[in-house]
């Protein structure tokens, strides 16, 4: 399966370089469901996260860094939700 979905992340200054050639960091995924987990753990060690998805994939999507948190929590209630409906087969 292809890479279809990114999350770029503030990298920390490490290091004795005066400068660094760029502050961020990029990974890739083939899941939103995986993006949203590594966003998770970026935006839960205090860092700046933005995600979206790679071209040529549509729909285009891109969450800014003010989106992030309603995003995360997007993925988590879709996984109460399924979780909640195996265990009532009645809803």
């Amino acid at each position: 399966m292809p890479q279809t979905w990114y999350v770029t992340f503030e990298v920390h200054k490490r290091g004795t370089l005066p400068k660094r050639r760029s502050p961020r960091e990029t990974r890739t995924f083939e899941s939103e469901a995986e993006a949203r987990a590594f966003a998770r753990e970026k935006f839960n060690e205090g860092l700046i996260v933005f995600a979206g998805t790679l071209n040529p994939f549509l729909p285009r999507r891109l969450i800014p860094s003010s989106d992030i948190p309603s995003w995360i929590e997007q993925g988590t209630g879709d996984n109460v939700a399924s979780d909640d409906a195996k265990r009532d087969p009645e809803r």
